[in-house]
């Protein structure tokens, strides 16, 4: 026997079971308090959906504090070992050799740091996270800001971590506090640009494992045939052709005039054009990507 329903009340019209004027009532109050017209939040804008992402990338770490790893007892590691290995009999001694060296392991430890951001981004993909922001009234690539704001703070602890140990071992600046804070300034904003490479990748390839691999096959080249450990001067012919286009050897030599107070401006010229091209070119690939993923 079927029971009919009055649709002001919500309650059985004709008094049968679970007839209840109260909590119809009641009912209808608390769904018109839901329902009641209201402003709906203003959209966030694209300054602080990116932000708000990069704090997300900050969480991440204060939750997993090893991911701060490789930018602190990696650069560590480095610069002791190169230091102490090579100094000798590269330059006579390690205090010589550390003044020239400091810089180059700067650039170096930093370049390898931004490849985790594409393996970050491509676990996001395969855990289904993108999904859900797509979902987001908000400005499409504050999602991959986000993730290299979060990553441009790994890169300045990377840098000062260097830096501090350099200073103990007994590195002095020829530019002073303000040229190696300019030569810093200048690696992350490169190092920024540079990690949408990684990004555009965690696009293309299958697996976190792919992005790991490709970018070490394209980071090492780079980082190893370059002016970082020694002086490209005493390299082959063909050899010093290569280095003169490696864009990690351009970065090297812009970055070490600057902490030596001695910068050049058409390294730093080029690094800055470099950076805008980078942003450009792969920042619009990957979000080209993204929108089609």
């Amino acid at each position: 026997m079927s029971t009919s329903v009055d649709t002001t009340t919500g309650t059985p019209a004709d008094g049968g079971p679970g007839a209840s004027p109260d909590t119809g009532v009641a009912d209808l109050g608390a769904l018109g308090t839901v329902l009641a017209p209201a402003d709906r939040p203003p959209r966030p804008s694209a300054l602080s959906a990116s932000l708000t992402f990069g704090w997300r990338g900050m969480l991440k770490i204060k939750h997993v504090p090893e991911q701060l790893f490789d930018v602190t007892a990696f650069p560590v590691m480095m610069t002791l070992m190169f230091t102490y290995l090579f100094g000798g009999a590269l330059a006579g001694s390690t205090g010589e050799y550390l003044d020239f060296l400091l810089p180059g392991i700067m650039v170096m430890s930093v370049a390898m740091t931004t490849m985790y951001t594409g393996m970050s981004v491509k676990t996001d993909i395969d855990k289904g996270v993108f999904d859900r922001f797509r979902t987001l009234p908000i400005w499409r690539p504050s999602v991959m800001v986000g993730y290299l704001l979060g990553d441009a703070f790994r890169y300045t602890v990377a840098s000062a971590v260097i830096l501090t140990v350099g200073l103990v071992l007994g590195y002095r600046p020829g530019g002073g506090a303000v040229g190696a804070l300019a030569g810093m300034g200048l690696l992350v904003l490169f190092s920024f640009s540079f990690s949408w490479l990684w990004t555009y990748l965690a696009m293309l390839l299958r697996s976190e494992k792919s992005v790991m691999g490709v970018s070490m096959m394209l980071i090492f080249p780079l980082s190893f045939l370059s002016n970082i450990l020694v002086d490209p001067g005493t390299m082959p012919g063909w050899l010093q052709g290569f280095v003169d286009v490696n864009p990690v050897a351009r970065v090297v030599a812009a970055v070490r005039g600057l902490m030596d107070g001695a910068p050049v401006a058409g390294d730093v010229g080029w690094v800055l054009i470099a950076s805008a091209l980078l942003t450009a070119v792969f920042g619009t690939l990957t979000m080209r990507a993204y929108n089609r993923k």
